[in-house]
């Protein structure tokens, strides 16, 4: 899990550099999205199983652990929005750590896309289309190195 969480992190850095360089502008959250991507499946440490199947109980767990651990629940929260930013309510930040936990191993979500490309050009005043291209730029640069963090995370046991 830590080694997941580092290339999370890792890729979440990568993001908000090239967010900050591409829509220089743009208002939001840095350390939040950082302390989000680093922390965001710890929920994990509880439902170890959720580290190889599909589950959502480390979601409701994780930001319960992080605050009993003194993290605000504003940093907290990340650890069940990362996987529910669908519902609507979903903020920047909570788009960019579901996108960093999403591309780091060169997954692609279409639906995170338009919804990260959507609150980009409202915030920043500019046509879809070219926020979009901008941001499958930055999506493209990062995603080529998925299969190189794949086999660094892979050299770490899951048990």
């Amino acid at each position: 899990m830590i080694a997941h969480l580092t290339l999370v992190h890792d890729t979440a850095l990568r993001i908000t550099e090239q967010i900050d360089k591409i829509w220089p502008s743009l208002k939001y959250d840095v350390k939040a999205v950082l302390i989000g991507a680093a922390s965001h499946d710890i929920g994990k440490s509880v439902y170890k199983e959720e580290l190889r199947l599909p589950g959502k109980q480390h979601e409701e767990i994780g930001p319960k652990l992080l605050v009993q651990h003194g993290l605000a629940e504003s940093y907290a929260r990340f650890a069940r929005t990362h996987a529910q930013w669908q519902s609507g309510a979903a903020t920047i930040e909570d788009l960019l750590v579901a996108l960093a936990d999403k591309i780091w191993k060169g997954q692609r979500s279409a639906n995170l896309e338009a919804a990260l490309t959507n609150f980009l050009a409202k915030k920043c005043n500019q046509e879809e289309w070219n926020v979009y291209l901008k941001l499958d730029d930055l999506i493209n640069e990062i995603t080529k190195d998925a299969d190189a963090r794949l086999n660094w995370q892979n050299q770490f046991s899951i048990a």
